[in-house]
Parts: structure tokens; sequence; C-alpha cells
């Protein structure tokens, strides 16, 4: 059975869409609106390539009946926020995705968690959890619930609402079987004892997440972020070809740094995105919602206070299974949200840049549809620069530098319609970028323009068949001027 080849739009097919002026062959491509809408050939081209080349050939007949074929693999570096929007989406495709978040939040209820029982941040973990958990049974959404349930903001109502939850006695309950809710349970009595045995740390339950807490309580109790992550996965019923990833594996507490261009060095990962000068109320991450940053911010890097009084500069290893999943996935993403805070984190460490320059597959930035205070005044070429800078390590020890190109790092991007961030194309043809997709939009109240999930996944998978189908040319498996099937 023949393969049909999809176009590939970059500068090599002049037709696949109109030059930009002055921009030496870089054009931007309009997404397909809907499935519905594409040429039924063309899905059917793009299964069959998905199928040979995830080592699957197709045995089906012409309508595709019965295909048998793994679906593609994406490594998605991110942090909780931004991205949970569109997981749910991207579930409808494929679930052989590893989600690769950064330990350094020191915001919200996780703030107060490291602050009173120490080790790494897990709010990002949790909030990806929790949008991959399952949903098919009234058993299944009860714990959803439960978990993603947050206290009030008042602190006497909170405490009182926490006891009622650790006690067995709140609604929050109902629904949930009891194997579930004595595994749940154990693990929030654990936490509990943990506070309490830290007496002289008086803990502020204030929009405390439940969720947040059994996570908490499962990585003191085995001693173990992996494990805690593995716990809560099997509570919450996550695929298991879908992995939920810290960029660093530890049980230390670790704090994000920044430095900016003007010398100015920043603690904290809240302070650098949104400080609250103290305020425990929900903040939002808008550049008109807080200060500006007196300079642009120049590199990210870790410190921590183990082993000595004073915060530090330190170099943690990357997580092990992230090399591993980066160096054998079919797609890399860079998600859409806060890029140096929740983004560049995952980038920095050693062997990110070298294993992700050294793949032939693609690696999309979702650029964002409006800026913050960390990215007011960047253009998509300056997102692409921090990207580059962070997995090059170029403003850190030279001796651990990498020289790589941004198109070792970059080669598509995708860009939500009518969104703030400009678009500088000759810029992003310098830096051997050719591939922009504009994909619709929809517009967020609380934060602005942002991609429509659904648009948004049909273009990052078309960008992978497309990537796919030459691969398998290249191999032999299609040729050029392949007929259009009926």
């Amino acid at each position: 059975m023949a393969l049909a080849a999809c176009p590939r739009y970059d500068i090599s097919h002049p037709r696949a869409f109109a030059p930009a002026s002055g921009s030496r062959g870089l054009g931007l491509l309009r997404a397909p609106r809907s499935a519905a809408s594409r040429p039924r050939g063309r899905l059917r081209r793009r299964s069959r390539a998905m199928a040979a080349y995830g080592g699957v050939h197709s045995t089906t007949d012409g309508d595709g009946a019965g295909a048998s074929h793994a679906p593609p693999s994406l490594l998605v570096f991110s942090g909780g926020t931004a991205f949970n929007g569109v997981v749910e989406e991207l579930k409808k495709v494929t679930t052989r995705v590893a989600h690769v978040l950064p330990v350094s939040d020191d915001g919200g209820s996780t703030a107060e968690i490291v602050r009173v029982l120490g080790g790494p941040a897990v709010g990002d973990i949790r909030s990806r959890c929790l949008r991959l958990s399952d949903e098919s049974t009234s058993e299944a959404l009860s714990v959803r619930k439960l978990l993603g349930h947050r206290l009030p903001i008042d602190p006497s109502e909170a405490k009182l609402e926490w006891y009622q939850i650790v006690e067995g006695e709140h609604s929050l309950w109902d629904g949930v079987s009891r194997p579930y809710r004595e595994t749940i349970r154990a693990f929030l009595v654990y936490f509990h004892n943990e506070i309490l045995r830290r007496s002289a740390e008086m803990f502020c339950f204030t929009n405390g997440s439940i969720g947040n807490f059994f996570f908490a309580g499962a990585r003191i109790f085995f001693q173990s972020l992996d494990a805690a992550i593995f716990l809560f996965s099997r509570v919450s019923q996550i695929p298991a070809e879908s992995l939920v990833l810290p960029v660093i594996s530890t049980n230390d507490r670790l704090t994000l740094g920044c430095e900016l261009w003007d010398g100015t060095i920043i603690r904290g990962q809240n302070e650098i995105s949104h400080p609250s000068n103290g305020r425990r109320e929900v903040v939002t991450k808008d550049c008109n919602s807080c200060t500006a940053l007196p300079s642009r911010i120049k590199r990210v890097f870790y410190m921590s206070s183990e082993g000595s009084n004073l915060l530090h500069e330190v170099f943690p290893k990357a997580n092990h299974t992230v090399l591993e999943q980066l160096s054998k996935v079919d797609c890399i993403v860079y998600a859409m949200g806060s890029l140096f805070t929740s983004v560049c984190p995952s980038l920095v460490l050693r062997g990110i840049g070298e294993t992700i320059a050294s793949r032939s597959i693609p690696k999309v930035l979702l650029l964002n549809g409006s800026h913050d205070r960390e990215t007011a005044g960047l253009s998509a070429s300056g997102f692409v620069t921090a990207i580059t800078d962070s997995l090059n390590r170029t403003y850190g020890d030279p001796h651990k530098s990498l020289q790589n190109r941004p198109s070792d790092y970059v080669n598509a991007i995708l860009v939500p319609e009518g969104g703030q961030v400009p678009l500088d194309i000759e810029n992003l043809s310098a830096q051997g970028i050719f591939h922009v997709v504009t994909v619709e939009s929809v517009h967020d109240p609380k934060v602005g323009v942002i991609f429509d999930p659904q648009s948004l996944i049909q273009a990052l998978t078309s960008l992978i068949s497309e990537e796919i189908n030459t691969h398998l040319s290249e191999l032999g498996y299609l040729t050029e001027n392949v007929k259009l099937e009926s």
C-alpha cells in the first residue's frame, strides 16, 4: 500500500505560504481551522506515515479502518499553569508525553510547605498530575476533586476545614472508596504530624492545596520525590505512558535566582515573576499587576543553602529520566507560560542542551500571546535567544558553555493569532528559523490572548507528521509527486 506525502511548509516550498516583506523567504502559515475542513486523503496519509514512523505498518484497506500504529511521543518543557489548558486536548491525540517541570516554585501553598518542611517545590508537579488524572468514573472524579481542592483564604476557616478533611469527616470524601480513602488519608495524616513536630513554625493553611499536602506527606515518608510522583500518579490513575518528571530529582530545597543585565541579583521564583511583598492573596503574573523589573533578565540559575548559612549558586544534575526521554521522543516542545521561571530553569542544566542539539526532530516553541513581567519588550526572536542562551549556558561557567545555533534548539514556532509578542521575521530568519505557524486563538479575561486548545494541538500534530513524512521519504518509504487519494 502506497504512502502519500504531505507538503512540508518551509522555504523550499515557496507556494506553501506567502513571503513576508523583507523576510528573505520566511513567511507565516495559518494552521488549519478544524479537522473536518481538511481533505480526507491528507488525514489518511498522516495516519499511515505515523504508523510507519512508529515502527508499525498499517495493514488496513483504503479506508484505514482498524489501523495499528503508535501515536507520536512528545517531551514538553513547561510550568504548572499555562500548558495545563491544552493537556485535555493533547490527551485525545497521544498519552505518550513526558511533562518536564521545575521544582523551584516558591509561591502560594507550596511556599508554606517549603518554609516549614523544606524540600523541593511540588506545586507544578501536582498541578500537572491532576490535569492528567482519570475522569472516566465517578470515583475518579471524586479523587480528582479532593486532591484538587483548595482551602479558604481566611486562616481560621482554612484550619477548620483542614481538620475536617484530615479527620475524614468532610464531604469531599463522599464517593471515595475505602481503599482510596485510607491511602490518601494516611499521607495527609503523616503530613499533619510532620507539621506538628515543627511546632516552632506555625503552619498557615490559607489557600492550601490538599494535593500539595498529600504530595508533601508522600515525599517525606518515602524520602523520594520520584516515589511520591509514582504514588500520586497511581492514586489519580494517570495513563502509564504519560510521565510527569521533575527536571531535578532531589529531596533538597532549591531556590531559583536570576541575574539582570544591570547586574541585579533576584532570589526566589516568586520574587522574579510576581512579587507579593509578603501578601498571601492570590496574585497574577500579568506585567501590569506588579512593578516592572529594573532591567531585563540575563540568566537564571539555582541557589541553595544546604551545607551553608547563605544562599549560594549550585549546579544540580538533570534528572536522568529526562535526558533519556529527550533522546527518543518524536518532538520537543517549549510551552507557553513564564519563560524565565517555568521553561528556562529546565534548560540550564548540563546535558539538556547537548541532547536537544543532537536530535533531528521538530523542536517547537509555543509563543506567548501576551507579555508578563519577565518578558516585557521581548520579540519572538528574543524568546528564541533566551532559550538558546539557557541551553548553551552562555552566561554561566565558560568551561561548561556550548556554542550551538538557535536553529539547533528551535526549528518551528507556533503563534497565537492576535498575540502581543512582535514577530520580527528578519531576526528569526537570521536565527535560521523559517517555519512560523499562526494558530487560532481565544481571549482569556485573566491573561489575554491564548491558543485555542484544539487548534494548537492540530497544528502541533501537523508539524510532527510533516517531519515524519520527510523522515520516511529519506528512508525510501515515500516518493515525490504521489497523487492525493480521493
